[in-house]
């Protein structure tokens, strides 16, 4: 696991015999920021980069991800300073020169020279900025459901980032992340809605994202002129019915960006890991694995 100075968290009650909670996985310093972050398997490494909903931790947003490509590389999955349970240090700045300090710090700690990125929604944004400002820290980019072009802000996406803690007002956000509604039960609401009233985690989203929120959606977007340079292969993947990310970001993605290929999952909200889990993974893994191939030749 090359983590001879990472520790790992505790349980989910503190105590040795509790029963482990899976979204706590281990802790390092990176970019200054105590990180709680997941680190399984060998072989090329592929960082995770979460997205923004409230209550989010990496394993909540890959756990259907990180086994299926675990079995070919070293998959890396972190929470990002003001989600999860990475610290949330007094008067933090949440910006992405912050985020990006983190992330690239994290490759430091554990010695990565260079690593695939795989970004979800804010994490695309974040993954974009990335590859732009250390581009030999990048070997390919998936980008999904990204922001990180400049858009009109979506209702979806401001009611995610105006979410104020309630059971209903959960529902209702996973009514709008979701395509296919059987994926919203009693049951996942409940879990969503505990997660984001856990201490210190309402508190920072709320910080993050104040009203109004077309502001956050243009700090998150790299210019075009940078996009247009990045010189990595890139995959964008989107929902054809996203309701939070609009499909237009991810056509402009692949309109700039030279060497990317899209794809467009039909039937499909802002969960496309999660609702075609199995043909994303495939998908991704395969994307990634061209790349092996290429350096063994």
């Amino acid at each position: 696991m090359n983590d001879a100075y990472a520790t790992r968290s505790p349980t989910a009650a503190g105590s040795p015999s509790a029963t482990p909670n899976p979204e706590i996985g281990r802790s390092i310093v990176a970019g200054g920021i105590r990180t709680n972050y997941h680190d399984v398997g060998e072989g090329p490494p592929v960082t995770l980069i979460h997205g923004s909903g409230p209550g989010v931790s990496a394993w909540a947003n890959w756990r259907l991800v990180i086994p299926a490509l675990s079995r070919r590389a070293r998959v890396i999955a972190p929470d990002m300073v003001g989600f999860g349970f990475s610290d949330r240090p007094p008067g933090q700045r949440y910006d992405m020169d912050t985020w990006v300090r983190q992330a690239v710090g994290l490759i430091d700690a554990l010695r990565i020279e260079r690593t695939d990125l795989v970004g979800n929604s804010f994490g695309g944004a974040l993954a974009l900025a990335i590859a732009i400002r250390h581009p030999g820290r990048v070997r390919r980019l998936v980008l999904m459901g990204s922001v990180g072009v400049p858009f009109e802000i979506t209702p979806g996406l401001d009611a995610v980032w105006g979410y104020s803690p309630s059971l209903e007002a959960m529902r209702a956000l996973l009514d709008i992340f979701a395509y296919d509604r059987r994926l919203v039960t009693d049951e996942l609401a409940q879990l969503r809605y505990a997660a984001s009233v856990r201490p210190g985690f309402q508190e920072a989203f709320s910080a993050m994202f104040p009203a109004p929120r077309q502001r956050w959606v243009d700090a998150l977007a790299s210019p075009e002129a940078s996009i247009r340079q990045i010189p990595h292969e890139t995959l964008v993947v989107h929902g054809r019915e996203d309701r939070v990310i609009p499909l237009s970001n991810s056509l402009a993605l692949s309109a700039w960006i030279p060497n990317c290929q899209l794809h467009v999952f039909g039937h499909c909200g802002h969960w496309t890991q999660i609702e075609h889990s199995e043909r994303f993974n495939r998908l991704v893994d395969a994307f990634l694995a061209e790349a092996d191939a290429m350096q063994g030749n």
